[in-house]
């Protein structure tokens, strides 16, 4: 078991002075550290041009490019690498798991991957500049694992594959995107038809109104259904799908039996969280477990986080944030069943073929 910390990150100001503050924070730290490393066993297959990546964000979020350069100023790297690294636009992503459940007035999500890739940072980010405030795990610095924004617009994502990769957006950028642009499920909707993919990722987007929308999204089209349940699989795109989904059919199958036994936001956390049923992964040496379960309550702007399994979630109040008050956690601790190493904390958390627990 192996104690483990979120950075809990709250900013408001302008897209530059974040990623400029950002950046700073960043200068020789082991996430810094442990990417240098990673390049060096893992050489980009092509390179991304700086005018292709300015205009394809640009469309979707302005302000996201402006973060770009204040990291850029701040590292004092070539644009080309801060593109590389965070500019989640026609990078490739590994395989992941991820489970989600919604309910009246929640969505409730379990983020599974790999250690070696956590960045440990939760991110509050109320741009003054332009865009909707939103909370949320960040991946690659500046994209959204899941998270919420100052509308109580939801988004949490899952892997499906990464088979014939299109020219677009890797799921966290995605995730990003959506919830500084969008109000309602129905933006979402419209723009994830619209987005370019790099992947195939399903999308679950959630808001007050209380209807949940899954996204299926290839590089090849998008489906939409409604749907309180999403696993690692596709249920239009069934061609997209892969062959071996018997996981994901038993992590579905586990939340369907469930849903209608719970009652409230906290049940569904301690279901999805809990260890022993059925939903939870331990299986971090496959790109697959559990590294954190997160909910959202749009009605009332609440957020409940926990790292690790069968842990009491840390509980953040997003409105009164957004209307000026500082959280006083720096830090969000929890346990992690692996001796895998996490990028943030620990050396040699880049993957080179080395197998772990």
């Amino acid at each position: 078991m192996k104690e483990v910390y979120s950075e809990v990150i709250q900013f408001r100001g302008s897209h530059y002075d974040f990623g400029y503050k950002q950046g700073e924070r960043l200068k020789k730290t082991l996430t810094v550290k442990n990417r240098e490393k990673q390049w060096k066993v893992r050489i980009p297959r092509f390179k991304v041009q700086e005018e292709e990546v300015k205009s394809a964000i640009t469309r979707f979020a302005p302000g996201l490019w402006d973060e770009l350069i204040g990291l850029r100023d701040a590292l004092e790297w070539p644009m080309e690498r801060v593109m590389m690294e965070f500019g989640g636009y026609r990078v490739n992503y590994k395989k992941s798991g991820c489970s989600i459940i919604t309910g009246d007035g929640y969505l409730i999500r379990n983020y599974d991957y790999m250690p070696k890739t956590y960045e440990g940072r939760f991110s509050f980010f109320k741009p003054l500049d332009q865009g909707y405030a939103s909370a949320g795990p960040t991946q690659r610095i500046t994209g959204r694992m899941d998270g919420m924004n100052e509308k109580g617009l939801v988004l949490g994502y899952n892997f499906m594959h990464r088979k014939r990769p299109g020219p677009g957006f890797i799921c966290c950028m995605i995730g990003r995107i959506i919830l500084e642009s969008c109000a309602s499920v129905e933006e979402a909707v419209l723009m994830l038809r619209e987005i370019p993919h790099r992947h195939s990722f399903s999308y679950t987007v959630f808001d007050q109104g209380n209807t949940a929308y899954v996204v299926e999204a290839s590089p090849r089209g998008v489906e939409v259904r409604e749907s309180d349940v999403c696993t690692n699989h596709f249920e239009i795109l069934t061609k997209e799908n892969r062959n071996h989904l018997v996981d994901s059919m038993k992590r579905l199958e586990s939340m369907n039996q469930a849903k209608g036994h719970l009652r409230s936001v906290e049940d569904a956390f301690r279901f999805m969280n809990g260890t022993e049923n059925g939903v939870f992964s331990k299986q971090y040496r496959n790109w697959a477990g559990t590294i954190h379960t997160s909910g959202y309550v749009p009605q009332n702007l609440k957020v409940l986080f926990a790292l690790g399994g069968d842990e009491t979630p840390v509980t953040f109040d997003f409105k009164e944030w957004l209307a000026g008050g500082d959280l006083e956690r720096s830090r969000i601790i929890g346990r992690v069943d692996t001796n895998i190493p996490f990028v943030h904390m620990d050396e040699g958390a880049f993957w080179n073929g080395k197998t772990y627990n």
